[in-house]
Order: C-alpha cells, then structure tokens, then sequence
C-alpha cells in the first residue's frame, strides 16, 4: 500500500490538489497544509466535536476522517461558513448570548448547529440539545448555545 495519495477535493469554494500521507487525517490536513486553523483539535477520538466540518453537506468529525477519503469532496470549514455569509446569523447571536466563553468548541459548535438549523431544525430546546450532544462544551453549560440557536431559528420564522 502506498504512503501517500493524491487527493484533489473543494474546500470553502477553491480547487485543491494535494499528495498527503494516506494516514494523515482531514482535520490536520486542513489545519497544517491549508492554514485553515479554525477547526480544532480536541480528542481526537471524535467524541468532543472541535473538528466539525461540513463535507458534502454533512457534518463530519474531520478527526476520525482521513484526508484521502475527502478524495472529490466539497469541504466547507468555519472559515468558509464565515466568508459566504452563512454564519453571520449564528455568530451574532452567540456573541449576544455569550455563547462563546473560551471559544474552543465555538467552531465545531456553529458547524453543527448551522447543520440543524438548515436541516428545518425547530426552536424545540430538546431537539437542539440532542442535536448539538456531540460537541463538548466546558464553559457556557449548553444553556446560552441554545438559546442562540433558538433565537436565529425563531427570527428566521418572522
């Protein structure tokens, strides 16, 4: 088997083409190769969520996804979900709920809740809850992240 692979693939709108060690996982690639440092690494067992990004519209833990099976994926990070708009919403309503704290579990966070809301998610603080389990948090205590959530869902009904 081969020690490296080439991979061509999409992230945040722009063409790649890369030959990355085929072990090497997507978060890294994206964090060390590309500079795109907003996904963070946290467990690296794919439990606490720091790595979410978005690949062919899906949430992924890019920890437990190695670069080449990104291999002719469409990748968007937080930065692209910053540069297209997408998450300004998101973001503001974070900063005014003081969703943010430390900030380390904001990205992985904002990916999965944007997942939620642009699946026709409800303000049901449940639902939420259930969705976002999957990103650890050890500041805020959930309660203003849902709240957020809630208040881009319910002003995006009026």
């Amino acid at each position: 088997m081969s020690r490296f692979v080439d991979i061509k693939l999409r992230v945040n709108g722009e063409d790649v083409s890369a030959t990355v060690p085929s072990r090497l996982n997507l978060v890294d690639f994206l964090r060390n190769d590309l500079c795109l440092t907003g996904s963070h690494v946290g467990c690296e067992h794919g439990v606490c969520g720091a790595c979410t990004v978005i690949v062919d519209g899906d949430s992924v833990r890019g920890c437990l996804m190695l670069a080449a099976q990104a291999n002719r994926a469409d990748i968007t990070t937080i930065e692209g979900l910053a540069d297209n708009g997408q998450s300004d919403a998101l973001q503001a309503a974070f900063t005014n709920r003081n969703a943010l704290q430390c900030g380390f579990c904001t990205p992985g966070m904002l990916a999965s809740a944007l997942g939620y809301i642009d699946g026709g998610g409800t303000a049901d603080r449940d639902a939420i809850r259930k969705h976002i389990s999957g990103n650890y948090c050890r500041c805020t205590g959930y309660q203003s992240i849902v709240d957020a959530i809630c208040d881009v869902i319910e002003e995006a009904r009026t």
